[in-house]
């Protein structure tokens, strides 16, 4: 049952591919929905780009679908999970875009992410952020921004110019320009941020000519960030003004806090564009010897915490490319149905690194590839190598997260667009070898701001009381023995290897 006193939380969720808007009430019910596409720009090979203002208007455009959908209902916080890493700077005078946000996706700063390990700064990075050089984090895309336009590094010398990642500019915009700040956990993926110290670390942006003057306030994921002005919805709706930004996560540590995993151990995989997995580490950082990340989250009283993260580029964009550019299905969820038409694969294995490969294996040069093929594969075989390629490269990074020495993951909890296809929830538990767990709501991205933002204000009592929320939809056990799952996996890594010798040239 719907909560009876009418006020919701509204959860804007800003992704890479679009935006979805919940409004969430007491009983975490999901009580309206909207969502709008985002435009993508590829101007050259390994560029990605998104237009802030479109990024703006099209979350506007999500924001009334849901408010009309429940008129009567009130907003009481607002809560945001956006894409992370991607960069965007604006005029502080007039909060236009200078130039096209330029997508975490995005490869066009490997020269300078070659050079800064020339210079060795590669143990320097890893101490003091958490992270590893390379053109997924936002450091060099600021600086690329920079050098670029000599005019827009002397605007942003005086002070001008001010940068954030997709949650900076939402609440910039919300707030009519009133708030300038972040959260921790965007902030720690910038390669920019001092994760140990919490402070923008000022080696690195003097390394990388990046003004001070540019950077938000960082605070924590459940604050006061600004409130909202009075907004003009699309459809005639006014978001009213006063109503408290309490809560704002990078999209994967939103995803972490909306699957309740509040305890050391517990672990998360969400799939959607691309696949991410994070460790909850608690209050000890767990340093990574294997490719991951040391990033920061939410603990379950609002305190920063560790996790131990590894990023997959591509995984549901492997899906994507199916359907808009070989149109080979006609749509996503059609995969599953077709997946099961075979009963294996037949040695057929789909490399997706379009945009290289990320953890555990961090090489921004590979480019895919399909290995395996007969004359035999055809159109099953390359759907069923895509699902199969999600599950694989999420066993690469738990892989990782062993030998690192991390909590130990009883299960892994599941969320994404993907996590609705059984076929492949299946074959993670197969291929993982442990169980995978579905939650009913898996928009746990969009409930982890929630929550962030409602238990800021009181609107839930605990993180206790938003664990009782979280229920399970489905449990999936591995259905294969060992030796099938090491073959498996075998020709996976051989396939990977493939993929690498062909970009070294061996």
């Amino acid at each position: 049952m719907s909560a009876p006193d009418g006020l919701v939380i509204l959860a804007i969720d800003q992704g890479t591919t679009g935006t979805t808007v919940l409004l969430v009430d007491r009983t975490g019910t999901v009580v309206a929905r909207g969502y709008r596409e985002i435009p993508t720009y590829y101007p050259h090979p390994g560029w990605v780009e998104q237009d802030a203002e479109e990024i703006w208007q099209r979350s506007l455009e999500a924001v009334a679908d849901a408010l009309g959908q429940c008129p009567g209902r009130r907003v009481v916080a607002i809560g945001i999970a956006n894409q992370r890493e991607t960069t965007i700077l604006w005029d502080d005078s007039n909060s236009r875009p200078v130039a096209r946000a330029i997508v975490w996706q995005c490869r066009r700063t490997s020269e300078i992410c070659d050079c800064l390990r020339a210079a060795g700064l590669s143990d320097d990075v890893s101490r003091r952020t958490g992270l590893v050089i390379d053109p997924y984090f936002s450091a060099t895309k600021v600086q690329w921004l920079l050098d670029t336009n000599p005019d827009l590094r002397t605007r942003a010398s005086n002070g001008a110019i001010r940068f954030g990642t997709v949650d900076s500019w939402l609440i910039w915009k919300l707030s009519g320009g009133a708030a300038h700040r972040t959260d921790y956990s965007n902030a720690s993926r910038t390669m920019l941020y001092n994760i140990y110290e919490r402070r923008w670390d000022e080696m690195l942006t003097g390394r990388l000519g990046i003004p001070m003057s540019l950077l938000p306030e960082v605070v924590g994921s459940r604050s006061m960030f600004a409130t909202s002005a009075a907004i003009a919805l699309p459809n005639g709706i006014t978001l009213p003004s006063g109503i408290p930004i309490s809560g704002v996560a990078g999209d994967q540590q939103a995803a972490l806090f909306g699957q309740a995993c509040f305890e050391p151990g517990m672990v998360k995989c969400t799939y959607g564009t691309g696949a991410f997995l994070l460790l909850n580490s608690g209050s000890s950082p767990v340093r990574s010897h294997s490719g991951l990340l040391t990033t920061l989250a939410c603990g379950a009283e609002g305190e920063p915490i560790f996790a131990l993260e590894g990023s997959v580029f591509v995984a549901g964009a492997a899906i994507q490319w199916l359907r808009d550019e070989l149109g080979i299905v006609e749509r996503a969820a059609d995969t599953e149905a077709l997946a099961t038409r075979i009963s294996d694969n037949e040695g057929v294995y789909f490399v997706p690194a379009f945009v290289g490969l990320g953890a555990p294996y961090w090489d921004p040069s590979a480019r895919g590839a399909v290995v395996g093929l007969t004359r035999g594969a055809g159109r099953l075989h390359l759907v069923r190598a895509a699902l199969e390629a999600i599950a694989y490269q999420t066993r690469d990074v738990v892989d990782a997260m062993s030998r690192d020495g991390g909590p130990t993951a009883r299960e892994l909890r599941v969320d994404g667009g993907a996590a609705a296809n059984n076929f492949l929830t299946q074959f993670q538990a197969d291929i993982l070898g442990t169980s995978v767990v579905r939650p009913r709501i898996t928009e746990t991205t969009g409930m982890g701001a929630a929550y962030l933002a409602g238990l800021e204000i009181g609107f839930w009592s605990s993180a206790e009381e938003v664990s009782q929320l979280w229920q399970v939809d489905r449990r999936f056990s591995p259905s294969i023995d060992a030796e099938r799952r090491s073959t498996l996996y075998r020709g996976w890594r051989r396939a990977v290897a493939t993929v690498q010798a062909l970009h070294d040239g061996s």
